[in-house]
């Protein structure tokens, strides 16, 4: 390796800094080639053996956030942005749903489904007239942390039960049109998560064709994709608010950038003045292109 430099991981291990990761994921956010270059050539400068995954986030954040890539600093700060969401009240299995309805799904949360040999709680379920999914959500508050084998194992002992039963439409929602008949059988089992899967979660995920989705799995169609695809950046990911102005908001009910965007009013009532509600609407515009 050229750096020649260890950094610590989120969950504890060692592995040698690979500046290639930190390129892709600026270039990921929208940042420009020139500033690209410039926060890699500084960290690799700057960069202490045994440095953490944390502090390499923070350094290139620090140095993206400048004016003219606001944009692309909210998009790179998303991944911890979902994670400052889960204490605010608006729970992951929310965000999940939502994502659901901006594809055209009707949804529902904390369903109780009645299986062959026992009930199970299901955390969001998504229908339409051709499908109708079972969503398991793992919300973790901290980037090391994934769902292994074990969750695996036991999601789809939960879908195996529930494959063959068959759910009436008035049972997740009685004004509900969005079926063809009157009961339907579960299409799809998913397991999402806002970090990672192990290795041993997937391979077995791949073997039994689980539906599996985390930050970064699979390739195309993982939840930094749909959260992008839907426009559904939490306001924890701007730059223009302070963490105080996120607790108003929040507790006014505006938890996501979309919800702001279409309810300036209540930013008023929330307590921010004209011009930081200018700014916020303005990064708002540029980070939902």
């Amino acid at each position: 390796m050229m750096n020649n430099k260890y950094i610590i991981k989120a969950n504890g291990e060692r592995e040698w800094f690979n500046p290639q990761k930190l390129r892709d994921s600026l270039v990921r956010a929208g940042a420009s080639l020139e500033t690209t270059q410039k926060i890699v050539g500084q960290i690799e400068t700057e960069l202490k053996d045994g440095a953490s995954t944390k502090d390499i986030y923070h350094h290139a954040f620090e140095i993206l956030g400048k004016e003219e890539e606001r944009p692309a600093a909210a998009r790179y700060s998303l991944r911890r942005a979902i994670m400052e969401m889960g204490p605010t009240g608006f729970p992951f299995e929310q965000f999940v749903a939502e994502i659901f309805r901006t594809k055209g799904f009707e949804t529902t949360t904390d369903f109780i489904a009645r299986g062959q040999c026992a009930d199970h709680e299901i955390d969001i379920v998504a229908w339409n007239k051709e499908k109708l999914i079972f969503i398991e959500a793992k919300f973790h508050n901290e980037v090391g942390i994934k769902s292994d084998l074990k969750i695996a194992l036991y999601i789809k002992a939960r879908w195996d039960d529930l494959m063959n039963q068959e759910f009436e439409l008035s049972e997740l929602d009685p004004t509900s049109q969005s079926f063809g008949e009157a009961k339907k059988k579960m299409s799809e089992g998913w397991l999402i998560t806002n970090t990672k899967f192990s290795e041993s979660a997937i391979k077995y995920a791949k073997c039994q064709n689980m539906k599996l989705v985390g930050w970064n799995y699979p390739e195309k169609g993982n939840l930094q994709d749909l959260i992008e695809e839907a426009h559904l950046h939490p306001i924890t990911c701007l730059n223009s608010i302070t963490p105080s102005d996120e607790k108003l908001l929040m507790e006014a009910g505006i938890v996501l950038c979309k919800q702001a965007r279409d309810n300036p009013d209540i930013l008023k009532q929330a307590g921010l003045s004209d011009e930081k509600i200018t700014k916020m609407l303005a990064e708002i515009d540029l980070i939902q292109k």
